[in-house]
């Protein structure tokens, strides 16, 4: 039942008052001992790379999240400071800020900020959708060559490359398929400025989430392909805060998100069982 207090865009409440587009080679084979890599997850989003970019196709629930994922990194990159004040009112708001976005796959909302001219670097294991978004990028007439990257890469392998180096890191629909959560929170801070924001979306571990995201979504409406989603997998909000408070990161908004698939639109409501959204920032040291 939709929630009463869900809208079709509301923006969450904020808790807290050069390079060229250059692509990587891909690898010839992207490393498997890290933990956070699980080759059947990486090989089972891949088998959907050729509708990547369609928006009424197997992932148009991908594409629709835009309404929220959007906004959600915008405003929480200006509530925090990170934006000009000049910028804010502008198409240009997020320029000169430089976004990692980590599990990217075919580049949705990778291309989506690159849009508001922040310096964007989408990083995944998937030779096949880093194919995909790296085409996609050049058909664009929208987008500017220099605020665009894509590598096929672990969290682990560009981490190690760039420490601290960016203004946000995002992580969106991705925790779910990671198996160890710690150390993948782990190295996506290792890449964050200190006061950097992290912006992640996930789903909960909860009974309604396993009959929504995995009973309703996969096996009754078909929203999705079976088996995208492992309910062990998931993870609540309070034990991902509890993460991010490990590595010195105070969580300044935890939103609920709900899909309307019958519409194929997303809208923010209080109730987080299903799938959540939270903004986190990284502590400076004292």
């Amino acid at each position: 039942m939709l929630p009463q207090h869900c809208v079709r865009l509301l923006r969450p409440t904020i808790l807290l008052t050069r390079t060229s587009r250059c692509f990587s080679s891909p690898s010839e084979t992207i490393r498997t001992q890290y933990s956070n890599v699980d080759q059947r997850e990486v090989e089972n989003l891949s088998k959907q790379s050729s509708e990547w970019w369609d928006p009424q196709g197997p992932i148009r629930g991908l594409h629709a999240m835009n309404s929220l994922r959007v906004p959600l990194i915008r405003d929480g990159l200006i509530a925090t400071g990170a934006v000009d004040k000049s910028l804010i009112q502008k198409p240009n708001v997020l320029e000169s800020l430089n976004i990692l976005e980590v599990g990217c796959g075919g580049g949705i909302l990778t291309e989506a900020l690159a849009k508001l001219h922040s310096n964007v670097v989408g990083i995944d294991p998937s030779e096949k959708l880093i194919s995909v978004a790296k085409e996609h990028a050049k058909e664009s007439a929208t987008l500017r060559p220099e605020h665009l990257q894509y590598h096929v890469e672990t969290i682990e392998q560009h981490a190690a490359k760039h420490a601290e180096r960016y203004d946000a890191v995002v992580a969106s629909e991705v925790l779910e398929h990671v198996n160890d959560k710690v150390a993948f929170v782990e190295q996506c801070l290792a890449a964050l400025k200190p006061g950097g924001s992290m912006f992640l979306t996930t789903i909960n571990k909860t009974t309604p989430s396993w009959l929504g995201a995995i009973v309703a979504a996969e096996q009754i409406f078909h929203l999705v392909p079976e088996g995208t989603h492992d309910w062990d997998k998931f993870i609540s909000p309070l034990d991902l805060q509890r993460i991010l408070s490990s590595y010195n990161c105070t969580t300044i908004l935890v939103h609920g998100m709900f899909y309307q698939f019958w519409s194929n639109q997303w809208c923010w409501t209080k109730n987080t069982e299903i799938n959540y959204a939270l903004h986190a920032v990284k502590m400076k040291e004292q």
